[in-house]
């Protein structure tokens, strides 16, 4: 699931990010603070994200850890490249996601951003 949001992620397909996010959305970002309209969300990921920045996932470090009877927690590192400053160093991250299976749809519930 990881790959197919960010894949949707990095080509702008922005209904289907809205499509795998949760309608009750929390989004901790450790600078922005806390989102929870989905349609914030996929505003400011067309407004600041779209034909700008690229996600690459460092595999190695992905960790998954299911929840009995709800879902999944990812947590992992990745990198984000701006094409709007090719020269800039690309820093590893850490995120974790909570995944809720939603009769076998998975959804995003929570996403913890730290810089």
């Amino acid at each position: 699931m990881d790959k197919e949001f960010f894949d949707a992620y990095n080509t702008c397909d922005l209904k289907k990010q809205a499509d795998i996010y949760s309608d009750d959305i929390e989004f901790f970002h450790d600078k922005g603070g806390l989102m929870t309209s989905k349609q914030d969300i996929i505003d400011g990921t067309k407004r600041n994200i779209c034909g700008k920045v690229t996600r690459t996932l460092l595999k190695e470090s992905v960790e998954v850890y299911p929840i009995h009877d709800y879902g999944a927690v990812q947590i992992g590192f990745h990198k984000y490249y701006n094409n709007q400053e090719p020269d800039a160093e690309s820093i590893p991250m850490k995120f974790i996601l909570i995944w809720n299976n939603q009769n076998g749809k998975w959804k995003i519930k929570k996403v913890v951003s730290l810089h």
